[in-house]
Order: C-alpha cells, then sequence, then structure tokens
C-alpha cells in the first residue's frame, strides 16, 4: 500500500533540514532523487545517503529532531520513522561505501521548498542496475524512471559501471532497442 504523498514529502523535507542544520553531509537518494530530477514520483519511502563515518552523527541528529531511529538487522543502512514514513539512511549502496566523492558530485536542487543535495541520475540509475538480481529484476517498473532522466544519464559511464551485471546489461540492451539511450 503506498504510502501519503503528504507524509513522505514532510518527511522528506524534515530529514533534510535535520541534517543540513546540523552539518550532516547527505544527499537524497533513490525514488525521490529520480523524481526530483523528473521521473514519477515515489511512492513507498524516502532515501538518503551518508558517508558511513557519518552514521552516528546523522542517527543521532535526527533522533534529536523527533525520529525514531531503528537499527535493523542489515548492516547497511538505518531506519528514522516520522508520521508513519520510513525514511532509510544508507551508507552504503549495492555494497559499496557512500564517499565524500559521491556526495561532492550530488547536484544542488530546490525541492519542495529546501535546497538540498541529490544524486546525479547517472548514480541512480547505476545503483539501481547493479542492484538487479534474479530474485529482483522489474524492468517494467525502472523504464518511465529511465525515460524520464535519460537526458541526464552519462551513458558510457553507466555501462561501464554496470557491465560486470548481465541483468543491467540486459536492461540496457532493452533501453538501446526502444530509442532510449544515446547509444
Amino acid at each position: 500500500m503506498p504510502a501519503d504523498r503528504d507524509a513522505l514529502r514532510g518527511a522528506l523535507k524534515r530529514t533534510a533540514s535535520a541534517l543540513k542544520h546540523d552539518g550532516v553531509p547527505f544527499a537524497l537518494a533513490g525514488g525521490y532523487a529520480l523524481w526530483a530530477h523528473g521521473a514519477p514520483e515515489s511512492e513507498n519511502d524516502v532515501d538518503f545517503v551518508v558517508a558511513e563515518g557519518d552514521v552516528e552523527k546523522a542517527a543521532a541528529v535526527l533522533d534529536a529532531a523527533g525520529f525514531e531511529v531503528v537499527r535493523p538487522p542489515e548492516d547497511w543502512l538505518f531506519k528514522a520513522c516520522t508520521d508513519g514514513v520510513v525514511v532509510d539512511l544508507l551508507h552504503r549502496v549495492v555494497g559499496e561505501p557512500v564517499t565524500a566523492d559521491l556526495l561532492a558530485r550530488s547536484d544542488e536542487m530546490d525541492l519542495l521548498g529546501v535546497r538540498l543535495p541529490v544524486l546525479q541520475a547517472t548514480d541512480l540509475l547505476s545503483s539501481k542496475l547493479r542492484a538487479m538480481t534474479e530474485h529482483y529484476c522489474d524492468v517494467g517498473a525502472l523504464l518511465p524512471h529511465v525515460r524520464a532522466v535519460r537526458e541526464q544519464v552519462d551513458w558510457t559511464r553507466l555501462r561501464s559501471e554496470t557491465a560486470g551485471n548481465d541483468f543491467a546489461v540486459a536492461f540496457l540492451f532493452l533501453a538501446d532497442r526502444l530509442g532510449i539511450t544515446s547509444a
């Protein structure tokens, strides 16, 4: 069941504002970052990335801001809950640590009245494609997002970063055949 969009947007703004106010380096990630770049709006949760060294500071900041901080068994994220919305704060993406370089190349954007860093479209698609496996490979859900941001993607870099994932290669082949990429 999709979460309430107003609640999702409110959680996004509260999270970004708290992290920004206390100087925690971060970037918007996931579906809402793709939305910021022009893709369809997310209906599930809100995702941010922080460097591994900033996890405890980010958790403390959000706890002090009234979020319920949850430490799931997965060791690559923590969750912050507010108003019925789960905000995921990832410090590893597809097994790789979130780096200062990744955060530094984020795009500064105005979103919902808040200026915040947003991961670049290429980085977002790279992580989504590299995460595809035989257990989860929903190309139909990804196609509208890729179509929406295609002009913002560095296709050469994306192909290089995803070359080791056969599902990603197959997706890019399909995107080429559909005329989405600049192959």
